[in-house]
């Protein structure tokens, strides 16, 4: 009898562990749950406000006996953080970076952009070079969680998680589960043996602002198969300062929010007509129409460009750039 209530333990302890399998949840009342949930949503509207950004990436573990790790790098600006939506269960935040140009003027770059959902019953995820799509969360698995989705600076699409907020030590931490990545601009500008990133995403408010925190599996092609190259770690800290122009990125997005907002309906639009998205991403750029996007932007903010005339032709280079056929019409004019 012993033996067969010991194999039985055994048996349960050795099973597979679903995909999306994360920690047990913890029985909560209608009243701790509601209190988690505006704590979370506190902690999330938290990121929002006027930083100095400090970017530090090392590769540190090679996977490969022939692999050399890259040299740390270091980087940062001033970047602006703002809440452009707030439904209770969604929230948007948008990162716009102000980059003095040193001849008194300030050029504005809209970075990335986060959208954090709560209970979220698909996330876009990172599928393959080229393509994302939308995955189905379990209802037993979404419980209690929040996903973040990661855009690009076109709005298009870079990877997503999902998560819980915890408080672990005295301190309160969102970890995302295992989610595939593209290449950043910064590695995939200098043709890598990787090819894209197998991560783990945190993010923690801190006294004086927040830090973001990505452990990164660079996977490359070798003999076929999709192996680990390097171990990545980064840690950006954004860190509370007022002492910059922030109100050159508050005016940009004043003059050319409507704009943005027809550019991210046009990538939604596209998401659920395709069930996710395939367009053709390059080096330099991200995607190929990331370029043309970003200049109409900085055209509308200059007074150069009708956001009216802008928002017409961003639908119509992302209806063209996110056709089943694109990705493949490119390739092949590419190849000749």
């Amino acid at each position: 009898m012993k033996l067969r209530y010991y194999a039985g333990l055994l048996a349960v302890a050795m099973a597979p562990t679903p995909l999306w399998a994360s920690q047990p949840a913890t029985i909560q009342t209608e009243t701790t749950k509601n209190a988690a949930f505006e704590q979370d949503r506190a902690d999330i509207l938290a990121m929002a406000g006027n930083y100095k950004v400090r970017f530090d990436m090392q590769e540190s573990t090679a996977w490969q006996e022939d692999y050399e790790p890259r040299e740390r790098k270091i980087s940062g600006g001033n970047e602006v953080v703002r809440v452009i939506e707030d439904t209770g269960t969604k929230i948007i935040l948008q990162h716009l970076l102000v980059v003095d140009m040193g001849d008194g003027k300030d050029f504005i770059v809209k970075h990335w952009r986060q959208d954090w959902e709560y209970e979220p019953q698909h996330i876009l995820v990172y599928s393959d070079r080229h393509r994302w799509s939308l995955e189905p969360v379990p209802a037993q698995q979404r419980k209690g969680q929040w996903s973040q989705t990661v855009y690009q600076v076109d709005d298009s699409p870079r990877y997503a998680g999902i998560g819980a907020w915890e408080t672990e030590a005295g301190i309160r931490r969102w970890s995302s589960n295992w989610t595939w990545r593209p290449l950043a601009r910064r590695d995939a500008v200098r043709d890598p043996v990787y090819d894209r990133y197998y991560a783990i995403n945190r993010h923690s408010p801190m006294p004086n602002g927040w830090i973001h925190f990505q452990d990164n599996t660079k996977m490359g092609m070798i003999d076929g198969k999709l192996t680990p190259i390097v171990q990545e770690y980064v840690l950006n800290t954004y860190t509370k300062f007022d002492d910059y122009n922030v109100k050159a990125a508050d005016d940009y997005w004043a003059k050319t929010k409507d704009y943005w907002a027809e550019v991210r309906a046009s990538w939604d639009k596209a998401f659920a007509s395709h069930r996710g998205v395939t367009v053709e991403e390059e080096a330099q750029t991200g995607t190929v129409i990331s370029g043309e996007l970003l200049s109409m932007g900085t055209k509308i903010a200059d007074g150069e460009m009708d956001a009216g005339v802008a928002s017409d032709k961003a639908r119509s280079l992302i209806a063209r750039a996110t056709k089943p056929d694109a990705l493949r019409t490119a390739t092949n004019s590419q190849a000749r």
